[in-house]
């Protein structure tokens, strides 16, 4: 019995599975959709079977069809390697080169497969690459597209840049461009790497040189412009942009380029134009596409656009859903709303009087535009606001305040007065902007005063009826109070304690 027992231990020790053995599960699970057991399998089995150029080509497939280009070129430049003369993974090189960009080696690659396999499953859309890489060269003069190594390394430099990797990402930029002196794109990218780690004098100045030497580089020009809406320069991003406004570029690289500056520096209407003309003509574009054509179709008021251009983000990359422009913001806030008003916003946000900017972040966290504006570097300094400003924002922000402590039980029911008024007023237009402008001075007097605003209700009926009484004729306190659900006696004594904190003036 025991010999018997070790033998079938023995039989099942003995079975240790191999890459082939991974190759054919991966095989099975893409035949049955299930294209996540597929990548785990051929990753395994790439893992244990380095040498098989079978094996490196699939996976180098799967990771192409995932849009994870430069692992993809990796892996079927290996496979090359082992097979020189394999017909299929000579068409997958073209293809991959293609994404890349690499026009020149997709070509080369594509013309290749076509003299070993003229009549190859592969043919028709070999000879696609190559029409589409002879359309494409016609724009450029001869000296200006740089070898297929440049282009990788480039993608490659962009890829640590997407990581975080900022670093690495200058030292192989600054190799590239030492190598290939006229490469603007390498120029460009290390200009953003610059940027991002501080090198703000570098980044422009190293722009500048490349606008010197190769007048009206589009991506030039835009790089300079995103560097100037995030440094504040108000003046020279309104001089830049006058100037982009006016450029009308065939390429559809240069039309997106365009399109997403404007969607980021908050022009909106021109970057819908520019991203939406590129859908209508066929173009399909990557996660960052669809993610600003999301947003200025969005806030140029084409919702439906928006909505559709945003599933297609989540389509791409799941990890995005939540992060939509509308997200929070009510049906009745349309694109005409004040809080929607980008300009309004950030007018209110960086006014030099604090009431003006509790006003400012009370309405940001109605706004499509939170993300964005939160998001920026120099909007809003956080460490330089008050405590009462702060609560502003973060209550705009979905923040858990405390109720135990006293000032934060006086803010609550202060922003409980504030909703009321809000529930009123929304959308708010210039002149309901008014009404805000006067609560908030009166509550960040009242706030400082450590007044308790134990009535939610009736201040915000006090604070109507002040507010009206002043500009029109035939408001009554009996109406007002009905409307908020009070007594007149009610409304009359918080009309006298707010009275109390208006701005005292010297006679």
């Amino acid at each position: 019995m025991d010999k018997q027992r070790k033998m079938q231990d023995r039989k099942i020790i003995s079975f240790i599975p191999d890459g082939e053995f991974y190759y054919n599960k991966a095989l099975q699970a893409m035949q049955r959709d299930r294209f996540e057991d597929a990548h785990r399998y051929l990753k395994r089995a790439t893992e244990l079977s380095p040498n098989n150029s079978d094996i490196l080509m699939q996976y180098g497939v799967l990771v192409m069809e995932e849009g994870r280009f430069e692992e993809a070129h990796e892996l079927l430049m290996a496979a090359h390697t082992l097979a020189p003369s394999e017909e299929e993974i000579i068409f997958y090189l073209a293809e991959v080169h293609a994404h890349l960009g690499m026009l020149r080696d997709a070509k080369l690659y594509a013309e290749k497969y076509i003299s070993l396999a003229p009549d190859g499953p592969f043919a028709d859309e070999s000879m696609e690459i190559i029409d589409f890489a002879e359309q494409e060269e016609s724009f450029y003069e001869d000296d200006e597209m740089p070898d297929g190594e440049a282009y990788f390394l480039q993608e490659k430099a962009r890829s640590l840049m997407e990581s975080g990797k900022f670093k690495e990402a200058v030292e192989l930029l600054e190799s590239i461009i030492v190598d290939y002196p006229e490469f603007w794109a390498a120029y460009n990218n290390l200009a953003l790497a610059y940027f991002y780690v501080g090198k703000t004098v570098q980044a422009s100045e190293l722009l500048h040189d490349i606008l010197s030497n190769n007048k009206g580089n589009i991506h030039a020009l835009c790089n300079l412009a995103v560097f100037y809406y995030y440094e504040k320069k108000e003046e020279d991003l309104a001089s830049l942009l006058e100037l982009l406004v006016k450029i009308k570029p065939y390429q559809f690289e240069h039309r997106y380029k365009l399109g997403a500056t404007f969607a980021l520096v908050g022009r909106h209407k021109e970057a819908y134009n520019w991203l939406r003309s590129l859908q209508k003509r066929g173009f399909q574009g990557d996660a960052g596409y669809y993610f600003w054509l999301a947003h200025c179709a969005y806030f140029s008021g084409h919702e439906e656009v928006a909505r559709e251009a945003y599933a297609t983000l989540v389509d791409m990359d799941p990890t995005k859903v939540g992060y939509e422009p509308w997200k929070d913001v009510q049906s009745d806030i349309q694109a005409d709303s004040l809080e929607q008003d980008r300009e309004f916003l950030l007018g209110k946000i960086q006014n030099t009087y604090r009431s003006e900017r509790m006003f400012g972040f009370y309405l940001l966290g109605k706004s499509g535009h939170k993300q964005e504006i939160i998001s920026h570097p120099s909007y809003i300094d956080v460490d330089k606001l008050t405590d009462v400003e702060q609560l502003f924002l973060m209550s705009g922000i979905d923040y858990d305040f405390m109720p135990e402590m006293a000032f934060n039980q006086s803010f609550l029911r202060a922003l409980e007065t504030t909703d009321l008024l809000y529930a009123k007023y929304r959308p708010l237009d210039k002149q309901a902007s008014h009404l805000f402008q006067m609560w908030f001075t009166l509550c960040e007097t009242a706030l400082s005063r450590s007044f308790l605003f134990r009535n939610p209700a009736a201040l915000a009926a006090a604070a109507d009826y002040m507010f009206q009484s002043s500009r029109y004729s035939g408001v009554t306190k009996t109406a007002i109070a009905r409307e908020f659900g009070i007594s007149v006696p009610t409304l009359t004594k918080y009309v006298g304690e707010l009275i109390e904190f208006l701005p005292q003036f010297d006679a």
